[in-house]
């Protein structure tokens, strides 16, 4: 009797030791890591959209699928965007003719410039010397008035000839410096673009996510059409309590457990840390200064990246996990 109270206390006493032993391990490990469940897989994601309104004429991907940077996506009908593309160079071409009319009409009054200066000296020449020879009485003073006249005609005409000139002049002779044709090649330029984002290739690599596009549906400019979530661009978003987040910072070790893959172990590093806390950025943010309050921990997103998987354990957004930080 005595040997088995003995022995029931030894067994005491060695249970309370290992609990002692467990709890100063706990307390050791609890004070070199900060873990959380409250962590989920991310990814960056592109959503598709596209550039010009119109109908799909082509898909030429399906759900779920993996696509590399510049793989096709899908096409908008082109036609209109061609038609409008023919469109903006016959407005070129028009501005182009106008232009050289333009600078014909230059040519044209400069050469009226110099034929009537040229016209007018020859008779300012004439008008003095009909001068003289009317103070001397060689030609009657009719001759000379209607060398008065000739010359008067001839400055007048040379003004109305300068004016010309100088409206010729005010459109610039360069073609390429003038509004309509900028305006008439800047509309080429558009209409090329608009045509070539009638084709919807890749980003970047990734996988199709949440596609339901199909051939003759029509599309607007900059709605969101399906995703892609981009390859290697994986990662956890952890909310820590803020009362948890003194020690941890950017660069520190990471284990992670992900819950679609128990027993598989996998690693990280801190990569940032928000900000803000989680609710500060939602919708609608907590409004604390109305009403009744009650002082709640509010968690702060850590940005974890995750290292490179096997093929055997692929990444899905949304998925739960627990990671633990290595704080020394």
């Amino acid at each position: 009797m005595k040997t088995l109270i003995a022995n029931k206390k030894i067994s005491l006493s060695a249970l309370t030791l290992l609990l002692l032993l467990g709890g100063l391990a706990y307390m050791h490990y609890a004070s070199r890591t900060r873990s959380t469940e409250n962590a989920y897989i991310s990814a960056d994601v592109v959503n598709v959209a596209s550039l010009v309104a119109g109908k799909v004429i082509a898909v030429h991907i399906t759900d779920n699928q993996h696509v590399r940077k510049g793989d096709p996506l899908f096409d908008v009908d082109p036609a209109p965007f061609a038609i409008a593309l023919e469109r903006a160079q016959a407005d070129l071409a028009t501005a182009n003719q106008s232009a050289r009319q333009d600078n014909a009409e230059i040519t044209v009054a400069r050469a009226l410039v110099a034929q009537t200066q040229s016209d007018l000296l020859n008779a300012r020449t004439i008008y003095n010397r009909d001068k003289e020879l009317v103070a001397q009485n060689f030609i009657p003073q009719q001759t000379l008035d209607d060398a008065q006249t000739r010359m008067q005609a001839l400055q007048s005409s040379l003004d109305q000839a300068k004016a010309k000139l100088t409206k010729a002049l005010s459109a610039p002779e360069n073609l390429g410096e003038r509004g309509d044709v900028l305006r008439a090649q800047a509309a080429i330029d558009q209409a090329k673009l608009d045509l070539e984002h009638t084709h919807v290739v890749a980003a970047q690599d990734g996988q199709i996510s949440n596609l339901s596009l199909t051939a003759g549906s029509l599309v607007n400019v900059g709605t969101p059409l399906f995703a892609l979530i981009a390859d290697n661009s994986f990662h956890i978003d952890a909310n820590f309590k803020e009362t948890e987040l003194p020690g941890i910072h950017p660069g520190q070790d990471v284990n992670i457990d992900i819950d679609m893959y128990p027993g598989q172990q996998f690693k990280g590093t801190v990569e940032s840390i928000s900000g803000g806390t989680g609710t500060a950025f939602s919708l609608l943010p907590p409004q604390n200064a109305t009403g009744n309050w009650v002082k709640i921990a509010q968690r702060v997103p850590v940005r974890i990246k995750l290292a490179p998987t096997d093929a055997e354990h692929p990444l899905r957004i949304g998925a739960t996990a627990t990671v633990s930080v290595k704080l020394k």
